[in-house]
């Protein structure tokens, strides 16, 4: 039996956490960050979380995380 392949774009986005939910980094914390208010920026920095129906579908994608 082949291995099966991860899915290249969803694997820089996203990434498992020690309980099985996937994690990712928010957008819009890059660049232009003069205009933003720093509420916005402070809560750009923490991690969003899938919900559970995408955690789903996400599984397919990653097999292996």
């Amino acid at each position: 039996m082949p291995k099966m392949k991860s899915h290249s774009g969803a694997k820089k986005r996203f990434f498992a956490t020690g309980k099985g939910k996937f994690s990712y980094r928010k957008s819009g914390k890059n660049h232009i960050l003069e205009h933003k208010s720093p509420s916005r920026r402070c809560r750009l920095r923490k991690s969003g979380y899938v919900s559970d129906t995408l955690t789903d579908h996400l599984k397919v994608l990653l097999p292996y995380a």
